[in-house]
């Protein structure tokens, strides 16, 4: 049976705080006086009182209806009053938005308790309550907007007298609820990691709830907030919600519990027949037409479309998610993911990655218990109509291509493709492929991510480029493990006795044969043992061009990033100073936390720090990030340094000037290699006959397509590329003539 209660009608508006929860001295309204402080108010007078009645509007209590010098009685018409009702300045003007032009003033509404900037229109508002509305603001047909006393909005907190059962959590990256965090508004993708992640760490956990839990007000009583120039129209529900200036909603079916922030130079937009429960909405974010979002954190400019449903998930910066279903699962930032019938559940995706049509990514309908999980490195591309089962683990760069992987897969190889070969019954991975196949899309990407990041407040310094200390490190261990398998895969094949061997022996043999594309290598079957949880002989294909092309763009990517140093200390001809960058480099872990790569120390010692108390709030925690923000450039050349040692079995007493100019011409090689990778594989889309069939002439596909040479992506890589050639050309030029070479 509904629980309805009466009231005497004179209450309508009064006694929004319950008694036992306001302090001693003050009223029901102290917080909503601090909440808006504007004091230039004063009654009405018995003429704008007549005037107000003649208009059909009434009121419980006239003199608890306060308004400001500039306000005109005759723009109030058809509305019902109760409590206390404060309006700013009322005008003859209109205000004008997308072609809506309403006339200034209050219109056939009912209006409780709320205060109410300048210029306002409110026109059609079934049942507005609690509310603080800025200036320049538009409500127009609304069925309910009406806050609670103990409106959250979305944060992960309670108010006073509220059980635990009442706090909202998001059951990230598990359905269990084990990886379970607490919302709360400015929450970053690298909150969310580190809380999901280190549940063992039973301080951590706590301190985590402490922050969130001191960073918001517990007491009873605040109003909810439409902020200046914010625009609300055709909306059904909207409760307990708090939201920013020059935000736009339209056509919204219920709003219930949320914050949307959106400010001036970075607006937030709800649209039509949006369901939101229960979320924080970030800076200039864009959620349109029938999404459903439950216990969700969008973070800045992301965006929701086309029917999503986004469930206890957090959404990274600069993603867009359309049609399809994301539950339980943490996403960084960069992640596309368009098409209906793709499902992500369980998962953590770290960025820049990409779910095509048909991807079913993590499913427990063949396991125990709905508590698996998906670990995805950054550039997660799986392909049409793939299915993967929790709980698996890829590297970063990973493509998936099309179809049904029936086992666990523990993917440690970047850069690879992936193919589930059934006629065969086995998986096959081709390291490397996209450096060597499709080095345009990976360049383009990162270009195109850098290029889309629109933050407004870049807190965490978010790494696009597809060399980075994560996917080097990864290729760095690959290589090891490819040498490994090509080893023992050798000594197979020979029949050779193999009892007494050691893995070393196993990696120095396939090492060589790698390294010199050994014919026999066209003989042998190189499998990848631990790849799949299955008893499938699963192998690598082109294995001998992967490891090379690894190693290249290791050595690229270390000189590519020391460059700078380099040639300042060659102008000062300080070859003891660049030696000493490789002294003091180490080859050491990095983690994604949140889009931002960091050495494993940074982390441990951020948690050191939480333990000690030394860091007691999450503003402390984002300042932490800043600073690792500013160290990263040096964080990465030092690992360059160290990128370079280990791929070349040196130290840095090894280093001299030739060898370094070796290193440089070797960059230039590999730098005008990748130049005519980006360009022959973006070329093969304009020779493929298949794709030319569609157009009766090359000048037809042309206008459809564009030429090639007009490329704008090709165009600056080119620029980007020439002027790192030019920079080692000049350190080549001052060292062939330098004093310390000829010694």
């Amino acid at each position: 049976m509904n629980n309805i209660t009466k009231h005497p009608l004179q209450a309508l508006g009064y006694h929004f705080i319950d008694p036992k929860y306001l302090p001693e001295g003050v009223d029901e309204y102290y917080i909503r006086n601090q909440q808006n402080p504007r004091r230039n108010y004063r009654q009405l007078t018995a003429y704008e009182i007549e005037t107000l009645v003649r208009n059909n509007n009434t009121s419980d209590n006239w003199n608890h209806i306060l308004v400001d010098d500039a306000f005109d009685p005759g723009l109030v018409k058809n509305c019902h009053f109760y409590g206390l009702v404060r309006i700013g300045k009322l005008e003859p003007y209109y205000l004008e938005f997308h072609n809506l032009r309403l006339a200034v003033g209050l219109y056939n509404s009912t209006i409780c308790s709320s205060d109410i900037g300048d210029n306002v229109v409110i026109n059609q508002v079934n049942y507005l309550s609690h509310y603080i509305i800025g200036n320049e603001v538009i409500l127009t047909n609304v069925d309910e907007m009406a806050t609670t006393d103990y409106a959250r909005f979305g944060n992960g907190i309670l108010k006073q007298g509220e059980p635990e059962s009442h706090r909202i959590w998001l059951e990230i990256c598990n359905e269990n609820g084990g990886r379970r965090v607490l919302p709360f508004e400015g929450m970053l993708p690298g909150d969310a990691y580190l809380w999901s992640r280190f549940r063992d760490d039973e301080v951590l956990m706590q301190k985590f709830i402490e922050f969130t839990s001191r960073a918001f007000d517990h007491r009873r009583g605040y109003y909810g907030e439409v902020g200046d120039r914010t625009v609300i129209k055709s909306c059904k529900i909207i409760k307990d919600t708090k939201i920013g200036s020059d935000a736009y909603i339209k056509g919204a079916n219920k709003i219930k519990n949320i914050t949307i922030n959106s400010s001036a130079d970075a607006p937030s937009q709800i649209g039509e027949g949006c369901e939101l429960v229960n979320g924080i909405i970030g800076y200039g974010c864009r959620v349109f037409y029938g999404v459903k979002a439950v216990r969700f954190v969008m973070a800045s400019h992301s965006s929701l479309k086309y029917g999503a449903r986004l469930i206890n998930s957090y959404l990274g910066n600069n993603a867009t998610v359309s049609c399809c279903e994301v539950l339980n699962s943490l996403i960084f930032p960069a992640h596309e993911q368009h098409h209906n019938n793709s499902f992500l559940c369980a998962a953590l995706v770290m960025g820049q990655s990409n779910m095509a049509a048909g991807a079913t990514i993590g499913s427990n309908h063949n396991s125990r218990g709905a508590d698996g999980e998906i670990i995805a490195g950054r550039g997660f591309w799986p392909g049409l109509c793939v299915s993967l089962k929790h709980n698996s683990r890829f590297a970063t760069f990973t493509l998936i291509a099309k179809g049904n992987y029936p086992a666990e897969i523990d993917l440690r190889v970047p850069f690879s493709l992936l193919v589930h070969e059934e006629s065969e019954n086995r998986l096959k991975v081709m390291p490397g492929y996209w450096f060597r196949y499709n080095m345009y899309a990976l360049a383009r990407n990162a270009w195109k991510y850098q290029d889309r990041d629109q933050r407004t407040e870049k807190i965490q310094h978010l790494e696009y480029d597809f060399l980075a200390p994560d996917s080097v490190n990864e290729m760095l261990d690959a290589l090891q493990l490819m040498a490994y398998a090509t080893g023992k895969a050798y000594y197979n094949h020979m029949h050779t006795h193999v009892s007494d061997l050691q893995k070393e022996d196993y990696q120095k043999t396939g090492e060589s044969l790698l390294k010199e594309k050994h014919p026999v290598l066209q003989q042998i079957e190189v499998l990848y043992e631990g790849l799949e949880n299955s008893s499938r002989r699963n192998i690598f294909i082109k294995i001998a061009e992967g490891y090379q092309v690894f190693g290249e763009m290791i050595h690229y990517y270390g000189i590519k990033n020391l460059l700078p140093v380099i040639q300042r200390l060659a102008e000062e001809e300080d070859f003891s100073s660049i030696q000493q960058i490789f002294r003091e480099a180490r080859l050491e872990k990095w983690e994604n936390v949140g889009g931002q790569l960091v050495p494993l120390r940074y982390r441990e010692q951020l948690v050191q720090d939480i333990h000690s108390g030394k860091m007691n709030s999450w503003q402390a925690l984002h300042q932490r990030y800043q600073e690792w923000g500013k160290q990263y450039e040096q964080e990465k050349q030092h690992h360059a340094a160290a990128a370079l040692l280990a791929l070349h079995a040196c130290t840095a007493e090894d280093l001299h000037p030739d060898l370094l100019i070796q290193w440089l011409k070797k960059f230039v090689h590999i730098q005008q290699w990748i130049d005519e990778q980006i360009y022959l594989s973006r070329k093969k889309d304009y020779e493929n006959p298949f794709r030319k069939m569609v157009y009766d002439h090359e000048k037809q596909m042309e206008k459809v397509l564009g030429r090639l040479e007009d490329n704008p992506f090709i165009i600056w890589s080119r620029q980007v590329s020439q002027a790192y050639q030019q920079q080692a050309a000049q350190i080549l030029k001052k060292w062939e003539t330098t004093s310390f070479h000829k010694s």
